[in-house]
């Protein structure tokens, strides 16, 4: 992370409201606007141009919508991370977006303290989804169980279902832990085991599921079925 104030580029197809949020920005401490798009393409060009921290991205656009637009930045721009600030938070947006590389996602109602907050986030490191995000993420994950296994199962196979990608037990708790929102110090509460065992369990399923950050980790939980049922 660099010091100095947080660069932004704001890509959204309507002026009014991607110079509302332009002007918006401009009075938060702490948050630099060095650019502003009205479609996907022109995100890329100020991408490539400067360099953002963070790009606040619309998913509804012309000629590149959100979604490919961030999985460009995530593929060519690694330094540049990428909030969804949208309308829309159906499921479909919110997972195709965090699958393309988004960190993270914000409903358009987001008051200026929760969109300052989400961009210094992602900055850092961590994921900026909204609580209702959150909620939203939960609430999927804890849906209905998967159906049961056919005959000629055992009892134990029936209870705990094959992890994919080689995922251990532990590993897919921690993942549920993770997808539930909880930090590192609170599942090495939860779990009754070290920080550092936490870390270590977090090495090894990010390298094992190809998840870059706990937002697609997220993703992944959700797709797989992966939840805490504590």
């Amino acid at each position: 992370m660099t010091d100095g104030p947080i660069r932004v580029v704001v890509a959204d197809d309507q002026t009014v409201v991607r110079e509302g949020i332009v002007m918006l920005l401009g009075l938060l401490p702490g948050i630099t606007v060095v650019g502003s798009a009205p479609d996907g393409e022109e995100a890329l060009r100020l991408v490539a141009e400067h360099a953002p921290d963070v790009v606040l991205m619309d998913l509804r656009m012309p000629r590149c919508d959100g979604v490919e637009a961030t999985r460009r930045i995530r593929a060519g721009h690694p330094g540049t991370e990428v909030v969804v600030l949208t309308t829309y938070a159906d499921d479909d947006s919110l997972f195709s977006a965090l699958q393309a590389g988004a960190r993270g996602f914000l409903t358009k109602d987001a008051g200026a303290e929760e969109i300052a907050r989400a961009v210094a986030d992602v900055r850092s490191g961590a994921a900026g989804l909204s609580p209702q995000v959150q909620l939203r993420l939960l609430e999927r994950l804890s849906g209905p169980a998967p159906a049961a296994p056919g005959p000629g199962i055992g009892p134990k196979a029936a209870q705990r279902p094959a992890l994919p990608d080689g995922l251990t037990q532990r590993e897919a708790e921690v993942l549920a832990l993770i997808a539930a929102g909880l930090s590192n110090a609170e599942i090495a509460e939860r779990l009754f085991v070290s920080p550092a065992t936490v870390k270590t369990h977090i090495n090894n399923l990010f390298a094992k599921t190809a998840v870059r950050d706990r937002a697609q980790a997220v993703a992944y939980a959700f797709r797989h079925g992966i939840s805490d049922g504590s």
